[in-house]
């Protein structure tokens, strides 16, 4: 395994890095200030400020880098791009200007994968270019979601159209005033085995029948512009071709989904966890207490090695799960995927409560990013299935194997 950053990946960082230092670091307090403050996401506008970063983005070639190998985009692997998605990790504006936040990216994957010539010109393109937002609608509030069988929203095909009744709800991006639609997840054909009875379904937001019940506050806060929603379907009506891949393949493309998802997830995490450290070290070497930097207080330098170890072992991992999805494929990075979605979110936590601790009440304001901090880092501990959910896929999965060693033995 060799984990160097490639030749476009060395280039493309110091791009990346010197754009968030010139552009984004100064804009993080103006994007701020250009929100509504408003817990009515109808009142929900898009900051100025964001669109003008996108379009020096973009000018500068920075746009898509996520995509491995669509137009418009450099074509980089799992293993090359890891690294943009961390630098992109100090900042929550900056996946969104360089057009690489979630949940847009998964969508735009499912779409340039699976979707038909007819939907990647009408909702995949507009993605690519950066003019609408996207949501997915999968998570239901009635069941237990974390088993994805459990969902009992309907995509019930009859003649040439798709009908889709439900309530879904954690729909991440569905306040933003650019969100356009949703890819649906609903049973098809409850008598088909179990990962054949569901469809993806793209679902206009204008659809008739489809109503955006409330926006969902985390610790308090609706994450104004683009928010989490709780959306019902009532009888929807669209045409069949509106079915992603054709019905029944929900979990297929699901699956194909995740993989490269959630090392986005992971490494942007690292780059937040990063941030956290950085700022606890500042703060840490700055400010005197009983006589003595807090750095030589207590145990705090102690609190800095053992976050700058965890770190480290974090990204080596995420970097080895980038690099197993490029040369084996998705079903042998598996367990990694897994593995990283349990060890990244908690360092990502452990650095922003230290961090939090080290600035006193400070850390608790906006003032400092640390609070914002502490609850994506805590919500990404449950978002694309819980800590507890991806422990038994390992636990699973490393019986299997080591029962296939004995026999092979």
């Amino acid at each position: 395994m060799d984990f160097s950053p490639s030749e476009r990946t060395q280039a493309l960082a110091e791009r990346l890095s010197r754009f968030m230092r010139e552009e984004i670091v100064s804009a993080e307090a103006v994007y701020a200030a250009q929100l509504t403050g408003s817990a009515d996401h109808r009142e929900w506008r898009q900051p100025v400020v964001m669109e003008q970063l996108k379009a020096r983005a973009r000018a500068q070639g920075l746009w898509n880098l996520f995509l491995p190998d669509a137009e418009g985009s450099p074509g980089l692997s799992n293993l090359e791009y890891a690294p943009l998605a961390e630098i992109m990790g100090h900042s929550f504006i900056a996946p969104e200007v360089f057009n690489c936040s979630a949940p847009d990216t998964g969508n735009m994957e499912v779409l340039h994968r699976y979707g038909s010539p007819a939907q990647r010109e009408r909702w995949l393109q507009p993605l690519l270019d950066g003019e609408i937002r996207s949501g997915f609608a999968m998570t239901e509030p009635d069941v237990a979601s974390s088993d994805a069988t459990n969902m009992q929203a309907t995509a019930r095909i009859e003649g040439d159209e798709v009908v889709l009744d439900g309530r879904k709800w954690w729909t991440t991006g569905l306040g933003h005033p650019h969100c356009r639609f949703v890819i649906f997840m609903g049973l098809s054909d409850a008598e088909a085995e179990p990962h054949r009875r569901h469809s993806m379904v793209i679902c206009p937001l204008d659809a008739p029948g489809v109503h955006i019940e409330r926006m969902l506050p985390v610790f308090h806060d609706y994450d104004e512009p683009s928010g989490h929603g709780e959306l019902s379907f009532s009888h929807v009506r669209l045409p069949v071709e509106n079915i992603i891949l054709g019905p029944g393949r929900g979990f297929e493309i699901a699956q194909g989904r995740l993989g490269p998802g959630r090392v986005h997830h992971c490494m942007r995490a690292l780059g937040a966890a990063e941030r956290a450290l950085s700022l606890l070290c500042q703060r840490a070497q700055s400010r005197v207490a009983f006589g003595k930097p807090l750095f030589k207080l207590g145990g705090n330098a102690d609190i800095v090695a053992n976050l700058r170890i965890a770190i480290e072992q974090a990204r080596l991992l995420t970097l080895k799960t980038a690099w197993t999805l490029d040369t084996q494929g998705p079903k042998a990075a598996l367990s990694l995927i897994s593995q990283i979605k349990v060890v990244v979110p908690a360092v990502a936590q452990q650095a922003a409560d230290a961090a939090i601790q080290i600035h006193g009440g400070a850390g608790l304001t906006d003032d400092f990013p640390l609070a914002q901090l502490y609850a994506y880092a805590r919500v990404l501990r449950l978002a694309d299935g819980p800590d507890e959910v991806h422990r038994a896929v390992v636990a699973k999965l490393e019986a299997k194997a080591q029962l296939a060693r004995e026999l092979h033995a």
